[in-house]
């Protein structure tokens, strides 16, 4: 299982499938089934029963996001505003007289910190 290169609000592109070319923030990564979260992004109709405890859910035709396969999604550089890679940068910082490896994700088209 690779790692997912995508975060918690990040801002994406979807840039396969129905929502093809929409933006949106990250909600939510569920690594376990390498799966996202986009806000405004792969939006369906849920329908719901009243009931609960004490009528706190009134029940009706909820819409809300699905999760979207993370392979459909891109981060947007932050310069550009079109979808790009991420790659990591590795830097030695000397902190307290320490050094100290840090990890920083970077957009390829640009060259900017994300």
């Amino acid at each position: 299982m690779a790692k997912m290169k995508i975060k918690k609000n990040d801002l994406v592109q979807v840039i396969a499938g129905k929502d093809k070319g929409l933006q949106g923030r990250v909600i939510a990564v569920h690594t376990e089934t390498d799966r996202v979260l986009v806000e405004g992004v792969n939006r369906i109709t849920k329908h719901t029963r009243a009931g609960g405890q004490r009528g706190v859910n009134t029940g009706g035709i909820q819409v809300q996001e699905a999760p979207i396969h993370v392979s459909n999604v891109m981060v947007v550089d932050p310069e550009t505003k079109k979808p790009t890679r991420i790659k990591t940068r590795v830097e030695t910082v000397d902190r307290d007289g320490r050094e100290k490896t840090v990890r920083t994700r970077v957009a390829v088209r640009s060259g900017k910190d994300l």
